[in-house]
Order: structure tokens, then C-alpha cells, then sequence
């Protein structure tokens, strides 16, 4: 089910256009944050909605991780601001629109033409250290997982 780049491997590098108006480049974080890469299938459903919100809620605490949250959907820039404007969301959202993102990290469900929910954590080096998909749309992965993943990222250096 899985074609998620492989723990210990560079992280595929990318351009993005975000909701704040530059274009991200994974590669630009490298040596000074780690990144939590977090695909998300649509804005406006329920369990992205949560989603994000919980990101934009813990962003201190993933900053003091180090760490940055890059959350990716097929959503065209303009939704995802939409998105973010109805609910003060404070998470960089990225529009993988053109689906190459989502394609070159094995999220994209091809049939429904958006991405499966999954999350890769990229080191500050560039290395993919851990992976997850979720194996149903409407589950997602705690923040508190999520931060111990970071700790023990930390932990190893």
C-alpha cells in the first residue's frame, strides 16, 4: 500500500507554493529544522480540519522541536487559504495542485486524485527518519506521537 520513501534515504526534494505567498523548498530547511511532512487528503473534512488545527494548536511545541509542520494537500492555493482563514489556522499549508509532490512520495490514491493522510519526518540533514500512512482517511496520528518521533530524532544526534 505503501510507497513512501524509505527511512535512512535523502528525502525527495520539492517546490511548493504555500498559503503565505512564497514558494517552499524542502531543501531550504536543511541544517537548521527538522520538517514533518504532513499530507492530508482534502481542506473543509472533518478529520483534516481536526488535523490542522491540532498542528496550529501545538506550533510553539513543535518549534521548540525544532521542527516545522508542512502540511501538503492537492487543494489549489487559493481553497487552502480559504481553509486557513475560516478557522485561524497558523500551519504553512503547501499546494501540491499538479499532484507531482504527492506522486514522487507514494500519498497520491491515483483514483480519487487526492493524497492518503501520511507523514514523513525529514531530519535536519535531509534524511527521511520515520514514515507513517494511515490505513483509513479518517484517522490521524496524535501530535504527542508525533513529538515523541522528533525527541527520539533528537535523542540520536
Amino acid at each position: 500500500m505503501s510507497g513512501l520513501p524509505a527511512v535512512g534515504k535523502l528525502a525527495p526534494d520539492f517546490t511548493l507554493p504555500s498559503t503565505g505567498g512564497e514558494a517552499v523548498t524542502l531543501s531550504s530547511f536543511r541544517g537548521w529544522k527538522n520538517v514533518v511532512l504532513a499530507f492530508f487528503p482534502l481542506a473543509f473534512t472533518g478529520t483534516c480540519t481536526r488535523e490542522m488545527i491540532d498542528f496550529s494548536d501545538d506550533h510553539t511545541a513543535f518549534d521548540d522541536l525544532d521542527a516545522v509542520v508542512l502540511a501538503i494537500s492537492v487543494d489549489s492555493v487559493p481553497t487552502l487559504r480559504e481553509f486557513q482563514g475560516k478557522t485561524g489556522m497558523r500551519v504553512e499549508f503547501l499546494s501540491d495542485f499538479r499532484r507531482d509532490v504527492s506522486r514522487a512520495y507514494g500519498t497520491l490514491l491515483e483514483e480519487q486524485f487526492f493524497s492518503r493522510r501520511a507523514y514523513v519526518l525529514v531530519d535536519e540533514v535531509g534524511v527521511v527518519r520515520w514514515t507513517h500512512e494511515e490505513s483509513e482517511l479518517g484517522r490521524k496520528r496524535t501530535n504527542a506521537e508525533l513529538f515523541e518521533q522528533l525527541r527520539l530524532l533528537d535523542a540520536s544526534t
